[in-house]
């Protein structure tokens, strides 16, 4: 039997230190790793926040579809996935704002200015997600970047309420297809939240079957506390409603939220108010007040504010001749 030839044993080559080792293998790894790491994970983030994605994209692309200033170095991560919180119990770094800000705006409302005194609709602080949006017995000043309302107008005169009186409640809530979906509220953002979807122009308020059927939009709510809804601003609805049968003539009313700096949000990146407001403006006797309300199953009702101490909380004017 023929035996194998044992190679000729070679000279092994200086063995490198521990140290040397580690810093010529391990560390590049380690940086290679890091960046796949760091990648996988920002695309993954990414296909969540938007399935409809199909490739990669550019960061500053990304906070653009998102609808984010550039100055912001990332997006609100607030995950749809069904496993993850509803709520964010601590504000994210990038948290939306209360009152739009930027330079002065003046709204058009072209289609619905029967809803605001004088027809003349108001001058807000600007911003680029800004949206007017017309129904058939209110008007919607939407932020895209809170998802919910700046304010809601609606002018109501005894003849209104009266037609509206016995009116079926539909309870059919609905996202607002007119509304960019990256702007716009959807129905499981609300589910598991523990906040109720806060009516802001009341079904209460509604004339005929279509505008009840129309105040269910999502655009028209808030995430409000169930037992400040139910409770004390209820009575703030029914109250404002006695007061219009009274009155000679008609009764212009604008609510919406105000936030924290850092509101915390439910859903996909629905902010939710510290504070809710309805400011009540009688065209005939020239009057006005502003109910003022903290979000919480704390809060009673109370005396309302002047309309001038409300535009110096907010920053917003929304009667004409006002303040």
């Amino acid at each position: 039997m023929t035996r194998a030839k044992t190679p000729a044993k070679k000279k092994s080559p200086p063995r490198r230190s521990p140290a040397r080792a580690s810093a010529g293998g391990r560390f590049p790894r380690f940086l290679k790793a890091l960046l796949f790491s760091s990648l996988a994970s920002f695309g993954a983030a990414t296909y969540m926040l938007n399935p409809q994605w199909r490739i990669p994209a550019p960061v500053q692309d990304v906070l653009a579809r998102l609808g984010w200033p550039q100055q912001h170095h990332q997006p609100q991560q607030n995950s749809q996935h069904r496993q993850q919180p509803r709520e964010q119990n601590a504000p994210a770094a990038t948290a939306p704002i209360a009152v739009p800000t930027g330079a002065p705006a003046q709204t058009i409302f072209a289609e619905c200015r029967q809803f605001f005194p004088n027809f003349r609709p108001p001058e807000v602080p600007g911003s680029q997600q800004l949206r007017e949006v017309c129904f058939s017995a209110f008007a919607i000043l939407h932020n895209g970047q809170t998802k919910t309302p700046v304010f809601v107008a609606e002018r109501l005169n005894r003849q209104t309420l009266a037609q509206g009186q016995g009116l079926r409640r539909t309870d059919k809530f609905y996202a607002e297809a007119r509304l960019p979906r990256s702007e716009r509220a959807e129905l499981d953002d609300y589910k598991g939240s523990g906040y109720s979807r806060g009516h802001m122009a009341p079904a209460g308020d509604m004339s005929t079957p279509d505008a009840m059927a129309q105040s269910f939009s999502l655009a028209n709510m808030v995430p409000q506390d169930q037992t400040h809804n139910g409770g004390a601003w209820s009575q703030i609805e029914q109250d404002t409603r006695k007061y219009v049968m009274r009155a000679s003539g008609d009764v212009y009313v604008f609510t919406g939220p105000v936030y924290a700096d850092k509101p915390r949000t439910i859903g996909s990146g629905v902010a939710v108010p510290a504070y809710i407001y309805k400011v009540v403006y009688d065209a005939t006797t020239g009057r006005s007040w502003v109910h003022w309300q903290a979000n919480s199953a704390s809060t009673k009702a109370g005396p309302p504010i002047s309309y001038e101490e409300f535009v110096k909380r907010t920053g917003l004017r929304l009667l004409p001749e006002a303040g």
